[in-house]
């Protein structure tokens, strides 16, 4: 386990109010290797999101993590006061997030934010800076990056802009990477472009990833392992290859099955029935259960199962067991 970057374990996430305490992270546990891109999937709503944020330590606040571990290449980063953690933010940890006019500030150029990023986190001289940060924006394929180092974020295209905010994640050398729908305001092309990169980058400096989405195809591109997360639980985890052309818990199959691939040769997209549960009004036992083809009198009369209790690979009593 030497090459364990980061390890979540048994992470839990509270909102408190007047009424109850909501849980939109309810015991999720994983870890991503150096050079791996775990793909992070579900529907909206399920908890992906705030994963990452209580990772970097972005929850907003009352939100808070309850209970549970974080550790990063063996610290435990969880409980870090604000500031050790704001400098691990950008350090050890990169962020890239769906909208890249949200991390750019509008007010100063590209080569002011890089500049000041690298100098933040390394100690080097600002001439040195300038240079890294000429280099960062070649790295990730800006062209003309010397001359383009002074422009202002609203002179780039959408794609180029993200290519920024990769190069901003990365100029550090952090050793992970949580990124969070960074494909989903593009368009198909540039999406494949960002994906490239991004796995690129990951296997030449061996960066673990955290690949944040709800599209299966972007994971079925870029992950080495996916997540399924359904109402702030894992629902499965495994082997991308395995996972999707072989899924064995039955959201999980649901998923897959709603894919327009699925769904070649039909009239219409296979849907799952019903909705994500409201955080106020979760179901007793396993929360898929009123959604669920195959669903029995024990799931919604114990306790939701979790992975450690169903073998490893999917959370569900009448899952198929699959050896990972």
């Amino acid at each position: 386990m030497a090459d364990v970057v980061l390890s979540v374990r048994d992470l839990r996430v509270e909102i408190p109010t007047r009424e109850m305490a909501l849980c939109p992270v309810d015991g999720v546990s994983f870890d991503i290797r150096a050079g791996e891109i775990l793909g992070v999937v579900g529907e909206s709503g399920a908890g992906k999101s705030m994963v990452g944020n209580a990772v970097i330590g972005l929850l907003d606040r009352p939100a808070h993590v309850s209970s549970g571990e974080i550790w990063l290449k063996g610290r435990r980063i969880d409980n870090l006061p604000k500031e050790a953690m704001r400098q691990l933010r950008g350090k050890e940890i990169g962020m890239v997030f769906q909208d890249p006019l949200t991390s750019l500030n509008p007010l100063f150029t590209i080569g002011d934010q890089l500049r000041e990023t690298i100098s933040e986190h390394l100690p080097i001289s600002r001439a040195e800076a300038a240079e890294r940060a000429i280099a960062a924006l070649q790295e990730v394929g800006i062209p003309a990056a010397r001359q383009r180092i002074d422009s202002y974020p609203h002179e780039f295209s959408g794609g180029m802009r993200q290519r920024v905010v990769i190069a901003l994640a990365l100029c550090a050398q952090p050793s992970l990477v949580i990124a969070d729908e960074p494909t989903t305001a593009l368009d198909v092309s540039v999406q494949a472009q960002i994906i490239a990169l991004l796995k690129q980058l990951c296997r030449e400096r061996g960066t673990a990833i955290m690949l944040i989405t709800h599209d299966m195809g972007v994971i079925a591109e870029i992950a080495d392992r996916v997540a399924v997360i359904y109402a702030g639980r894992l629902a499965e985890l495994g082997p991308v290859r395995d996972v999707l052309s072989h899924p064995v818990h039955p959201y999980t199959k649901g998923l897959m099955a709603s894919t327009p691939l699925a769904a070649r040769g039909q009239r219409r997209l296979n849907q799952i029935p019903g909705a994500m549960p409201r955080l106020d009004d979760l179901p007793e036992g396993c929360a898929f259960h009123p959604r669920c083809p195959v669903v029995q009198n024990r799931c919604s009369s114990v306790p939701g199962p979790t992975l450690d209790s169903c073998g490893g690979r999917a959370a569900c009593w009448f899952a198929e067991r699959v050896d990972t």
